[in-house]
């Protein structure tokens, strides 16, 4: 039996977490189960699953846990704060840590995982984004297993062959193709764009995620973290990775090979089959998801991105392409943009424009010898220049 603790139990990655671990309850178990501010669901989800340990971030949303699963035989054991999150990342009686934090709040639990040795299951891009060798070097040094969940990476991982590690020259790939729905607005007159809402932005054309991550995928910031994520995961760099807009998200990413094999990763846009796959590695396991129709499905449609549309795309590129900070601030930046998006305060070309502008504003630094506190602290300053340049557009 496999221990496991979900890190953002709560959102829609730890939702169909829970869906597929229930699907086999011969093999895992929920040992951990975490949450931000939503207790009234983690204390659902702590009656169906009965873990040992239930966190919320929040302090109040802690007491509030509390009374909700007052007289629950065989509670949970309730933790609080950030160092709730890293303690039940490195439970000995943990395999398997399933990351989906959103955002650089995860970054600290995922590294716990990975220095305590666990399967990582990898939905929070943004810890490889802001501290990528931090990270790999925990992996390393631990010999923890990294798996990716983010549907295209995952695909990418099941079209590689095993040793892909030696290096991607050496096992004969040319390119990594990794594939974009567009968000909803990828068709859209250009001059519109600065009147999208934040509930046309979250309205996502295939994928039911959350709000943050729907509106990364509006500005295809989110395939732009994505591509510095494979960039680590694959050990190659932005030359080698090229984005697709793939408007039915069936085919969820493709590796191009030097004899001119093209292997791609199919499936109904469903998170619970990468989750299932991570989970059940090297086996196949049952996720839930129903099979692809080809019929149902009939065409497969490929545009080029394009950067006039999609800045922060581009912003994305060149900061994997500078290193060191850059990377780091460019997450934080559009952490603080999308936020302010969503609560009205700016515009939806804003997002990029804050970006961009704290990238400019901040000087690029090497990470090199660096370790968390520092990256943190690039973390804190790229948000106070995004909130500055944000009060500025508002």
């Amino acid at each position: 039996m496999i221990g496991v603790t979900v890190l953002g139990a709560t959102g829609s990655i730890g939702v169909s977490t829970l869906d597929v671990l229930a699907r086999h309850p011969d093999r895992f178990r929920a040992v951990a189960l975490t949450a931000n501010t939503d207790a009234e669901r983690l204390a659902a989800q702590c009656r169906q699953h009965r873990p040992q340990y239930a966190v919320m971030v929040d302090p109040t949303a802690a007491r509030r846990l509390s009374e909700l699963l007052a007289g629950m035989p065989d509670r949970p054991e309730i933790l609080t704060g950030v160092e709730g999150l890293e303690q039940v990342s490195a439970l000995p009686e943990v395999g398997y840590v399933m990351a989906a934090i959103v955002g650089a709040a995860g970054l600290r639990p995922t590294l716990a995982a990975a220095r305590a040795g666990k399967r990582v299951l990898l939905a929070n891009k943004e810890s490889l984004v802001v501290a990528g060798a931090l990270l790999m070097q925990a992996v390393a040094d631990s010999g923890a297993e990294l798996l990716p969940i983010d549907s295209e990476h995952n695909a990418i991982f099941q079209c590689l062959p095993p040793n892909f590690s030696d290096g991607l020259d050496r096992v004969g790939v040319r390119r990594i193709l990794l594939t974009a729905s567009g968000g909803p607005f990828r068709d859209w007159p250009l001059d519109r764009l600065s009147s999208v809402t934040p509930e046309q932005a979250c309205a996502h054309p295939t994928w039911d995620m959350g709000r943050k991550i729907s509106v990364d995928s509006a500005t295809m910031m989110n395939k732009g973290l994505e591509v510095i994520e494979a960039c680590w995961l694959f050990g190659t760099d932005t030359d080698h990775v090229q984005v697709v807009v793939h408007p039915q998200s069936v085919i969820h990413s493709l590796v191009q090979y030097e004899d001119g094999s093209v292997l791609a990763q199919l499936g109904n846009p469903d998170m619970r089959t990468p989750i299932a796959h991570a989970m059940g590695w090297p086996e196949r396991i049952d996720s839930g998801v129903t099979p692809l129709d080809l019929f149902a499905v009939a065409r497969l449609d490929f545009q080029e991105p394009d950067f006039a549309r999609f800045p922060c795309l581009r912003l994305a590129f060149e900061s994997a392409r500078a290193g060191g900070t850059a990377p780091a601030v460019l997450n934080a930046a559009n952490e603080i943009a999308v936020a302010a998006f969503l609560d009205r305060r700016i515009d939806f070309p804003g997002i990029a424009a804050v970006v961009e502008g704290t990238l400019e504003a901040l000087p690029r630094e090497s990470v090199a010898g660096q370790g968390l506190e520092f990256l943190l602290d690039i973390d804190r300053r790229a948000r106070e220049q995004a909130e500055h340049l944000v009060l500025v557009r508002g």
